[in-house]
């Protein structure tokens, strides 16, 4: 205790004050340090979390006692304990997706509930239980299902239904397949509800169209995956380029065509008509008033009688006859264009080299063929198809990945321990800044003094002996291990063998008088107090 209250007494002001702040900031240095390696590690429980989802969830967690962060929208908990409780608040349907079910249904009571609440209840229901089935498919994180049930209301014409699909995904588009899957799901839900009247939006690219009403963008994406995807396999991902141009009839057209053949008639109707004429004609003298009378029988005179019969038939005939009758509406294909560049392929030139080549003429046209099929190339139709092969340009990678291994490190928290490891370079930086100035302080202390064990027996200087011991001068001062003020040696070499030390001595004492007459008084200050 004595030697450090010493050591502190011997000290200046500016010494002490970097001693106690060296000791100040490795003390708290350490603290951090201990901290950060005692804090629990946090995992990522939920994000992406609405609030309407995220508040019952951290309503449970308050409940339970669960230690949790919210970090700009995510929750995090301890990582020993996620697992664990995705399990516990799955059992406790957290966080709700798609809205409540049939369970809606269970908690109705049939004394106070009239026709039209269950009703409603029965359709909310429905529309949750929809939600939860979309709600299945992977790149779907959250789904609202919103139906109108066909109507009939007396005498009056039935309400046709209708039904919306709304999907939020993970930055995945939502492909055709899927919402058409979307709109049977829910046509298969609601009695008399056809998949048209359902629509189905994804609330980053809005509407996806049915196949017969997409756009022209949407069947040229399409195409242009199919024959990526069936190249693919064959050149390698990257080494073929596929580009689709469509364009569609914007107008609508009817045409209407009849043809007849003169070789094929049919009888449609016959008319068949008889005619019968018969006459007769007496002569009798005169003409009086009896003649007008009916004849009597007595009468005598001439008679002339005629008879006539005609028959007719008619007969008609219908040549044979086609009709035929072409609508074409909007949206129809009036004409595609592909155009596929694929890579050349790695040959070695005469000199060694490796050379991008362009492919041969029949493989090329392996691929024109697959493409054909794959785009419904059709000539008649004045579609286009251009299959080329040119050696890509290479292009200096951005990055090499390297293989993931799972071990120590990996199951470590990187980010803890980049913080230990800041807070461990400052510590030691700390206690080395307070080392310094230790050291700094003893140096200060240790100048170069002669010792005054003995006072000096020879009256002379010229008797001093430095470079080797001489009889008589045992009782001669001393020079101390730590004066450094003091060189015998030439600057820039040594002593040499066999050089005069008292010429020596004297020079020095001649280019370094200020440490010489310092160097003399200590000694005449020294003689004074051992006098007394």
């Amino acid at each position: 205790m004595q030697e450090l209250q010493k050591f502190w007494a011997e000290r200046t002001a500016r010494q002490r004050m970097a001693i106690l702040g060296g000791f100040v900031v490795s003390f708290l240095l350490v603290l951090a340090f201990v901290a950060l390696a005692g804090r629990t590690q946090m995992a990522l429980l939920y994000s992406g979390l609405d609030d309407a989802q995220a508040g019952p969830v951290v309503a449970h967690f308050d409940q339970s006692g669960v230690a949790y962060e919210l970090r700009a929208g995510t929750i995090w908990v301890d990582e020993s304990q996620r697992d664990r409780l995705r399990m516990d608040l799955a059992a406790q349907n957290l966080p709700q997706q798609g809205g409540a079910g049939y369970e809606i249904l269970d908690q109705m009571s049939g004394f106070s509930t009239t026709s039209q609440m269950f009703d409603a209840a029965y359709w909310r229901a429905k529309e949750g239980e929809l939600a939860r089935t979309i709600l299945s498919i992977p790149s779907v994180r959250s789904a609202r299902v919103h139906l109108t049930a066909p109507q009939s209301r007396g005498y009056r014409d039935q309400q046709p239904g209708s039904g919306s699909v709304t999907v939020v995904t993970d930055g995945t588009p939502l492909t055709q397949a899927q919402a058409n899957s979307m709109r049977f799901l829910v046509a298969s839900a609601v009695p008399k509800l056809t998949p048209d009247a359902v629509s189905v939006i994804d609330s980053a690219r809005g509407i996806v169209q049915p196949a017969k009403n997409e756009a022209a963008s949407d069947r040229e994406t399409r195409i242009k995956e199919n024959v990526e995807r069936i190249l693919t396999p064959h050149v390698g991902a990257g080494n073929a380029i596929v580009e689709v141009s469509i364009d569609l009839v914007t107008e609508a057209e009817q045409l209407t065509e009849r043809s007849f053949d003169p070789t094929q008639r049919a009888m449609i109707s016959q008319e068949t008509e008889e005619m019968t004429d018969e006459s007769s004609m007496a002569e009798n003298g005169a003409v009086t008033a009896a003649s007008n009378l009916p004849e009597q029988p007595g009468q005598a005179g001439d008679k002339q009688q005629s008879q006539r019969a005609e028959t007719r038939q008619r007969a008609n005939y219908e040549v044979g006859s086609v009709t035929r009758q072409i609508d074409r509406r909007p949206g129809a294909i009036r004409r595609q264009s592909v155009a596929v560049l694929v890579n050349g392929v790695p040959s070695e030139g005469a000199n060694g080299e490796t050379l991008n080549v362009p492919r041969t003429e029949p493989e090329l046209e392996a691929i024109r063929e697959l493409v054909a099929a794959a785009m419904g190339f059709d000539e008649a139709r004045g579609d286009e198809l251009t299959v080329k092969s040119m050696p890509f340009v290479a292009t200096a990678p951005e990055g090499t990945q390297v293989g993931h291994e799972s071990g120590l490190i990996d199951r470590l928290a990187l980010d803890s321990l980049a913080w230990l490891a800041v807070v461990g370079i400052f510590a030691l930086l700390a206690l080395a800044l307070t080392l310094r100035a230790l050291h700094k302080g003893s140096g200060a202390r240790g100048t170069a003094q002669l010792d005054n064990s003995a006072p000096p027996s020879a009256p002379a200087l010229p008797d001093l002996q430095i470079a080797t011991p001489v009889a008589g001068t045992a009782d001669m001062p001393m020079l101390t291990m730590a004066a450094a003020d003091f060189d015998f040696d030439r600057p820039g070499g040594s002593l040499l063998p066999g050089a005069d030390p008292v010429a020596r001595l004297k020079q020095l004492m001649k280019e370094r008088q200020d440490e010489t007459v310092r160097l003399l008084n200590g000694w005449i200050g020294d003689d004074e107090r051992s006098a007394t």
